[in-house]
C-alpha cells in the first residue's frame, strides 16, 4: 500500500522523498531498478537503505515512520530479484545493451565492472560491487554477457545483496538509536553516505589516471 502522501510530487534522486511517498514499497522498487536496469544507474540505493534505517527508529525524525520488518524484507528482495534480472538481461542481450547506450558513466561502470572481475575474480567483485554505485548497475548484466557461472553468480550475488542491505539499513537503525535528536542531522548525515558511497569511484579513477601517466 502507497503511503498517503503518494499523490504529492516525488523527486526520485531523494531518498526522504521517495520513503515519503512510497514507504517500504518504494524501496523494493527502486533497488530492483537500481541493480537490475540500466537505466537506474542514477538512482539512490545507499542514500535510500540508510534513510529507510534511520525512520524505522521511532521518533527519530520527523519523516515518515517506517517499520524494520518492512524495510528489511523489501530491501532484500528487491536488491536479489534486481541483480538475478540484471544478470538475465546480460546474458540474453550481451554487450548491445551498453553498446546503444551514450551515457559515459555507464561505459565508465562497465570498465570498472570488469577490471574487479579481472582482479578479484568473479565472487569477491560481485560482492565488492555492491557497494559501489553505477559498478553495482552495470555488474551484473555483464556478469551474464561474460558467461560467469549462473549457480556462482546466483551464490555471491545473494551474500552480497544481504550483506550491502542489511548492513547499511541496520547502521542507519543504528545511529538512529543511539543519537539523540538526530533529525537535525539528517541533511549533512545522508551527504556523508553519498560522498562516503562514491569514494570508491574516485579512488578507481585516480588509480587509472595514475596507471595511465605511468603507462606512458
Amino acid at each position: 500500500m502507497l503511503h498517503p502522501s503518494a499523490h504529492l510530487a516525488v523527486n526520485v534522486l531523494d531518498a526522504s522523498s521517495l520513503l515519503a511517498a512510497f514507504g517500504a514499497l518504494g524501496i523494493a522498487v527502486v533497488l530492483f531498478a537500481e541493480t537490475g536496469l540500466l537505466v537506474g544507474f542514477f538512482l539512490p540505493g545507499d542514500s535510500l537503505l540508510f534513510t529507510a534505517g534511520l525512520l524505522c527508529v521511532p521518533g527519530a525524525t520527523s519523516g515518515p515512520q517506517l517499520q524494520l520488518a518492512q524495510v528489511l524484507p523489501a530491501a532484500v528482495v528487491g536488491a536479489l530479484l534486481g541483480a538475478q534480472t540484471g544478470y538475465l538481461i546480460g546474458r540474453r542481450g550481451g554487450r548491445a545493451l551498453l553498446a546503444r547506450s551514450r551515457r559515459r558513466g555507464l561505459h565508465e561502470g562497465a570498465a570498472r565492472a570488469e577490471e574487479l572481475l579481472a582482479k578479484y575474480g568473479h565472487g569477491k567483485a560481485i560482492v565488492l560491487a555492491r557497494f559501489i554505485p553505477v559498478v553495482r548497475t552495470v555488474l551484473n548484466p555483464l556478469c551474464g554477457a561474460l558467461g560467469v557461472p549462473a549457480r556462482t553468480f546466483a551464490l555471491w550475488q545473494v551474500l552480497g545483496g544481504l550483506v550491502w542491505t542489511v548492513g547499511v539499513v541496520l547502521a542507519g537503525y543504528g545511529l538512529g538509536s543511539t543519537v539523540p535528536s538526530i533529525d537535525r542531522y539528517l541533511l549533512p548525515i545522508i551527504g556523508l553516505v553519498v560522498v562516503v558511497s562514491v569514494i570508491p569511484i574516485v579512488l578507481e579513477l585516480f588509480k587509472a589516471r595514475r596507471q595511465g601517466g605511468v603507462a606512458r
